[in-house]
């Protein structure tokens, strides 16, 4: 067996009731959930009983999925699995950075809540949306977003697949140019034109908090968003350019396979990044993990190998 990689996932794979099976059953993951909803109160009920419109609150959002992937990689430590290497999508990335030390649970956490509230007071100063383009080239969306003012590619997420920002009032001729072109965009259950311009002033105030925020280098290698690579020693000024820039999902996860993973693990709600890697690497194996059922399918696969 090769290396073993853990990945966070991001925005969007929400869902009410997340969670709650870990919280019932792994102790670990109930001190975490338990830890989070002591700073902020609350979460819990999020989580567990919110609705998806609830749910679909930025400052909502943020908090209640880091709590999830905090508490998903407790579960799986106290199984006994821990990762070589570890990414996150977008607000993943503060779960994977305290999954390789970087950080304290408690300042992963606290970061997400000022994420997560600094994200949706800029999202409430205009109308903006993002959408997933599919069927066409990275190249063939940066050449439509060109065409437009406010519209920008801004998540590489794997071949054929890249995700916009933009100007609510240019999506809808945006989508009509991607049709065009012989691609497809699909809204995303988003509020916001997040790893866009429009989040520049957002991305600035979050660089404080990171600039006050005690972090440490990593004990295993953490790709970047911004990059694509591992972070080096400038932790906190490539994780502040996070928030306004495109996130490089399919660079980090070449990155990866080339490093030797050849496992990986979502954690958190749904199946989108298992999905995603599939796409990139059809060779490499990817588990979710969100509740003890895909805990106990973790063990027997991978301690069979």
């Amino acid at each position: 067996m090769g290396k073993l990689a853990f990945v966070f996932s991001g925005q969007g794979a929400q869902a009410p009731g997340m969670g709650l099976d870990l919280y019932e059953h792994s102790p670990a993951a109930r001190a975490v959930f338990d830890r989070c909803e002591a700073i902020r109160p609350g979460t819990l009920e999020q989580c567990f009983r919110g609705s998806e419109e609830e749910l679909k609150e930025t400052a909502n959002t943020q908090p209640c999925m880091v709590a999830m992937e905090l508490a998903a990689l407790a579960s799986a430590r106290e199984a006994g699995f821990e990762p070589d290497m570890t990414a996150g999508f977008s607000l993943g990335e503060l779960s994977a950075l305290h999954c390789a030390g970087a950080m304290e649970e408690d300042t992963a956490f606290r970061l997400v809540c000022r994420r997560g509230e600094l994200m949706q007071q800029a999202a409430e100063k205009q109308r903006t949306g993002m959408a997933a383009v599919v069927k066409l080239t990275d190249g063939a969306v940066e050449k439509l977003c060109s065409g437009f003012r406010q519209v920008w590619p801004v998540n590489y997420n794997c071949p054929g697949q890249v995700t916009v920002s933009g100007a609510e009032e240019e999506m809808a001729a945006f989508t009509a140019a991607v049709k065009a072109a012989g691609g497809r965009a699909i809204p995303l259950k988003v509020r916001g034109a997040f790893h866009s311009p429009f989040m520049a002033e957002a991305g600035k105030a979050f660089q404080a908090e990171l600039d006050a925020a005690l972090l440490q280098s990593p004990r295993i290698p953490v790709y970047a968003n911004f990059t694509g690579e591992p972070y080096g020693a400038d932790l906190a000024a490539v994780l502040g350019q996070q928030m306004f820039s495109p996130v490089r999902w399919e660079a980090s996860v070449r990155g990866m396979i080339a490093a030797g993973a050849d496992t990986f693990v979502e954690l958190g709600p749904g199946k989108t990044l298992c999905g995603l890697i599939g796409k990139i690497d059809a060779a490499v194996r990817c588990f979710p993990l969100s509740k003890m059922d895909d805990l106990e399918e973790l063990r027997k696969e991978l301690r069979l190998c």
